[in-house]
């Protein structure tokens, strides 16, 4: 084995392993709080501020999250999706689904 490829073997082994090396998963909870969700569809997802608004507490993760991706890239643009895309662009592929993640795991009632 040549001298670089040895040098590449024990860095790809020992720089996982470092303090901070490893990027951390999105808290979906933190999220949904911080990108605001919580104003519209309420602190536990299911108590929406209109009642035309969805109630997305148990909500099937795969569903949530196509219909964020839909909303982001404007594929989805019917009902009160205009309220979420002026956030959905503050909010990345990863946050999207932990947020999909958190709320699918709620009770819905």
């Amino acid at each position: 084995m040549t001298p670089n490829k040895t040098l590449l073997l024990i860095l790809s082994t020992i720089v996982p392993l470092l303090p901070g090396a490893a990027v951390q998963a999105a808290d979906g909870a933190k999220v949904f709080k911080e990108k605001t969700c919580t104003a519209c569809h309420g602190k536990d997802a299911k108590t929406p501020l209109l009642p035309n608004y969805p109630k997305i507490a148990g909500q099937n993760k795969a569903y949530i999250i196509q219909q964020m991706k839909d909303i982001k890239s404007g594929a989805r643009s019917n009902g009160q999706t205009a309220a979420m895309k002026g956030i959905m662009h503050l909010v990345s592929d990863e946050e999207i689904e932990a947020v999909a993640d958190y709320v699918s795991k709620l009770p819905p009632n």
